[in-house]
């Protein structure tokens, strides 16, 4: 059919759209680019927050530093903060601590002096440790035996663990130290380790306990032990009742044999911080113990 007979009219099926604002679609695009914008620098934000939040986990967290001790300054290199490896020294962390060794020869009252020195609360001497051959083979076994000793590690009935102040062993002159002066005396200096030299000034009287402490090793008179150290009158007495036999063309030469090695000694270990001590004076003198807790580098 033509147009002409259509009952719709052609008007009927336009629609006018009304005319939008411009304003009003830049506030959209404008609007729509801000929400982009914000979320990806979020996006970059934790990315970028990842690596160096990732770089500081890396790092050690650093300890509260311990306060410096009151000391002199030329003290510090021999006041050390040791950190034991089989255990935490916790509260005593920051306490510090001296490292110490007792050089003298057997039978010159070191035993005695050691214990003098543990009776007090926050001292541990370890005792004669390189009495054991292998500690003292060479010395890369010295160095990692003191090393023990000195980190705490070494554990004794002597050691006093968290709260030690003052830390050392005994070490006889014929146990490696004599041999090894030279490497030992740059340890003690590079370490701040003290040597306290203990002798007899009666060499005669030192003689006569060695032979006495052989016999006794032999006979074993008290009871069928042997005991380097009497602990009772009653023991001194036993072991007094043995009279040896001195051989008088050999006396002198032994005696100043002794000397002779007690000069080296010193004379090795001149360079290190150390004090001398004769025994007699210690145990005859109140006084004198008395002020080895102030001379002897604790």
């Amino acid at each position: 059919m033509g147009d002409e007979h259509s009952l719709i009219p052609k008007d009927s099926f336009v629609f006018k759209l009304p005319k939008k604002s411009p304003l009003v679609l830049r506030t959209v695009v404008l609007l729509f680019v801000m929400v982009c914008t914000v979320y990806i620098c979020s996006i970059c934000l934790k990315q970028i927050g990842v690596v160096p939040s990732a770089g500081f986990l890396n790092v050690e967290v650093f300890e509260r530093p311990c306060p410096e001790p009151n000391i002199q300054p030329w003290d510090i290199p021999y006041v050390h903060y040791p950190k034991p490896k089989t255990y935490s020294r916790e509260e005593c962390s920051c306490n510090p601590v001296r490292y110490f060794a007792i050089l003298s020869m057997q039978r010159s009252g070191s035993g005695w002096f050691e214990t003098l020195l543990n009776n007090h609360t926050n001292i541990s001497s370890n005792g004669e440790i390189f009495s054991v051959k292998d500690r003292r083979a060479n010395v890369s076994t010295i160095f990692e035996t003191l090393d023990k000793v000195y980190n705490l590690d070494w554990l004794s009935s002597a050691s006093k663990n968290e709260c030690t102040s003052a830390v050392g062993l005994k070490w006889m002159l014929n146990q490696g130290l004599m041999k090894n002066h030279e490497e030992i005396v740059e340890y003690f200096k590079t370490r701040g380790v003290s040597a306290i030299f203990l002798f007899r000034r009666n060499l005669l009287r030192r003689m006569i306990s060695v032979l006495a402490n052989s016999y006794d090793r032999d006979a074993k008179p008290l009871n069928g032990t042997h005991k380097s150290h009497v602990h009772s009158p009653k023991e001194a007495e036993i072991l007094a009742r043995y009279k040896p036999l001195i051989n008088t063309s050999l006396l002198i030469p032994d005696l100043k044999q002794v000397q002779e090695m007690t000069s080296k000694a010193l004379a090795y270990f001149n360079t290190t911080r150390h004090i001398f001590l004769y025994y007699e004076d210690v145990v005859k003198n109140r006084t004198v113990r008395t002020l080895v807790f102030h001379k002897v580098p604790f």
